[in-house]
């Protein structure tokens, strides 16, 4: 079983009466009266799979924990509140590691505004596990769901994708995390940061139709917000133009920056989709957050995610990461 079909198979069988989305989203919406909704979202990162801490300096990875996490409420345009923390600790662990890594979560628990308020502890039969429970909130009439892209829909994304899988690419290959040229790329990776702001305002904006978080990759992640809205999308390969860092990256890892940029994940920037007369507007919300904003594609009501590369269309099939790969 592959793991969409494990989520699958739990998504048909779960109750979801009294919830106004469920299994599908970015996070989980409960009606919370007066106009307004909680918003649910749950992660786990687990040592070999998710981080390496040969590189990954403790208080950074506690950083990170909490950014992957509130990045879900970004993605609904929702302002993250309190968090729960699940640690598994292995046999004999580094105290000090420990308390490093307790300063990165609560000092990015300040700054994201939101409280650690429980959790549990247990022991961990081999290395670090750390699972978050996020939870947060907004006007209804603000919320963004992956189900709402329209055809015609300009498709964008916030910052520079690519840039974390070119800096752990970077890491895996021994380079110098000291290195300038690379800093922005090994921080992406290592201390990624959730677009809070950049989300609220364009949930409030009134001018984006669907939203989720980039944290597979447009190539993975367009595929779900696609399915969701029962609509097609033809991402455009000259509209992928990689910075002069991650280009340099490619070169000396033997990469293709195209395809970080397509499918490297973890860079937790916003997917979303507008219609194309907006795109001053929504460029100045993102310039008034310091972001960038790509052009990437359009949504359209041709089956499937293709990449115009030339004129020319190629299918886009799944590219994310399986956690139940079979040899």
């Amino acid at each position: 079983m592959k793991e969409r079909e494990y989520i699958q198979d739990l998504a048909a069988q779960a109750d979801a009466a009294g919830v106004i989305q469920g299994i599908g989203d970015d996070c989980a919406v409960l009606r919370l009266g007066k106009g307004r909704v909680q918003l649910a979202s749950m992660d786990t990162l687990v040592e070999t799979i998710h981080f390496d801490r040969r590189f990954h300096p403790p208080e950074l990875l506690g950083r990170k924990v909490v950014s992957v996490n509130v990045s879900d409420i970004a993605a609904m345009g929702g302002i993250p509140k309190m968090l729960l923390l699940s640690s598994g600790l292995p046999p004999g662990f580094d105290e000090d590691w420990v308390r490093a890594f307790n300063r990165g979560f609560l000092t990015a628990c300040t700054e994201y505004g939101c409280a650690l308020v429980g959790g549990d502890t247990v022991a961990s039969p081999g290395g670090f596990s750390f699972t978050v429970t996020v939870l947060g909130e907004m006007a209804e009439k603000d919320l963004l769901l992956r189900s709402s892209a329209e055809p015609g829909d300009a498709v964008y994304a916030s910052g520079q994708l690519g840039a974390a899988a070119a800096g752990l690419a970077l890491l895996q290959a021994g380079q110098d995390q000291d290195d300038p040229d690379f800093a922005p790329l090994f921080a992406r990776h290592l201390n990624p940061s959730a677009r809070v702001e950049l989300g609220q305002k364009l949930a409030t904006s009134g001018l984006v139709h669907a939203m989720m978080d980039c944290s597979d990759g447009p190539a993975t992640d367009l595929a779900h917000l696609c399915a969701a809205s029962g609509l097609g999308a033809v991402l455009f390969a000259e509209n992928f133009k990689p910075s002069a860092a991650l280009a340099e990256a490619a070169r000396l890892c033997g990469a293709q920056a195209l395809d970080w940029m397509l499918k490297g994940g973890e860079d937790f920037e916003l997917l979303f989709t507008a219609a194309p007369d907006q795109e001053a507007s929504l460029r100045e919300l993102a310039a008034a957050c310091g972001l960038p904003l790509l052009c990437l594609g359009r949504m359209d009501r041709e089956p499937g995610l293709r990449l115009s590369t030339g004129g020319q269309e190629s299918p886009l099939g799944f590219q994310g990461y399986n956690h139940f790969q079979e040899d």
